[in-house]
């Protein structure tokens, strides 16, 4: 059995969205999911307010800390800080094309320098016991992605990796914003294809572009695991689906009643301790993508949800918006 074969289908870390009130949402949604946050870069996991970087419910397991940087000594701390912090899984970042991690020569950077990345690899699997991974692009700018990302997987599965996911598309560090990153660079799912060919035996996860559980599906056939990135954040009932479609739990109409009960509970709690609705339903706008009523949701959780004092009734509110129909499973 290939290691990490549990983590078929995956969630993406994205900056600015798959913070910790993100996450819980979308464990409500799914069981078995593989989670990821935000990444943190390993000098603030070092030097930082740690709670606030790293804190999570312990619902949200199994979930992932993603790191940023490319000193191996500061990875390896900050992934036995993350371990202590109760994360399943520490994952390098190979991939982001932001100048922030231009200037601090990580990220998609790293694919230039495999050797480096290996290095890193190395340091954390001997600092910590659970799993190590890595998300890295096909190539950036002028590299050729046939041996740019062999070399890359060589070297980080010599060193023991245990997961490699793979965004396939190249990532263009100048001339290209991170948004434009995301959209420009064409989509090259056979290139993932040929890595797997020749690792049969290795973790690989497939990302970029996947915009349905039947996409996700459809590329298990090729690799191990597929990694839903905006769709997941944008029309988030699809997840309901993930426990029947990938992990065989019995197919049966999702429950929106208490996923909202769920929601309002934690935005409760985190409301008590000083935080504010806006925090957690910016996260919920998508949910009832496609339904009657769904308009009205967005409105009021994108309004009312953000005023001073605004408490979880505003949830349950909008919510009551909504017009299933008897389509509640559908919208699964």
């Amino acid at each position: 059995m290939l290691k990490n074969q549990e983590h078929r289908l995956a969630i993406a870390p994205m900056m600015d969205w798959t913070d910790r009130h993100c996450r819980f949402f979308h464990r409500q949604l799914t069981s078995r999911a593989l989670l990821y946050t935000e990444m943190v870069v390993a000098d603030a996991v070092i030097h930082g307010a740690r709670e606030r970087l790293l804190g999570f419910d312990d619902a949200e397991h199994p979930v992932a800390l993603q790191l940023g940087g490319s000193d191996p000594a500061k990875l390896a701390e900050a992934a036995r800080i993350g371990e202590a912090f109760g994360y399943d899984e520490i994952n390098l970042n190979v991939g982001c094309p932001s100048d922030r991690v231009q200037s601090g020569t990580f990220g998609a950077c790293l694919m230039k320098v495999p050797d480096l990345v290996a290095d890193c690899v190395t340091a954390m699997k001997a600092a910590i016991a659970v799993p190590v991974t890595v998300k890295c692009r096909i190539g950036v700018d002028e590299q050729d992605p046939e041996p740019a990302l062999d070399a890359l997987a060589d070297g980080v599965f010599e060193a023991g990796v245990d997961a490699l996911w793979v965004h396939a598309r190249k990532a263009w560090l100048e001339g290209l914003s991170p948004k434009e990153n995301r959209d420009i660079p064409p989509l090259d799912y056979n290139r993932v294809y040929r890595l797997k060919d020749r690792k049969p035996n290795e973790f690989i996860g497939i990302n970029g572009g996947i915009q349905s559980l039947e996409e996700a599906r459809s590329h298990l056939d090729r690799v191990d695991g597929a990694m839903l990135g905006r769709a997941a954040y944008h029309t988030p009932g699809i997840l309901a689906g993930v426990d029947a479609g990938f992990y065989g739990a019995k197919p049966e109409a999702f429950d929106f009643t208490a996923l909202i009960d769920a929601m309002a509970g934690y935005a409760a709690r985190h409301i008590e301790q000083g935080g504010r609705l806006g925090h957690v339903t910016r996260h919920m706008v998508g949910l009832f993508h496609g339904l009657p009523g769904a308009r009205r949701y967005r409105q009021i959780l994108s309004t009312d949800a953000n005023r001073p004092g605004a408490g979880p009734d505003v949830l349950k509110t909008a919510f009551a918006a909504v017009e299933f129909g008897g389509r509640a499973a559908e919208a699964a």
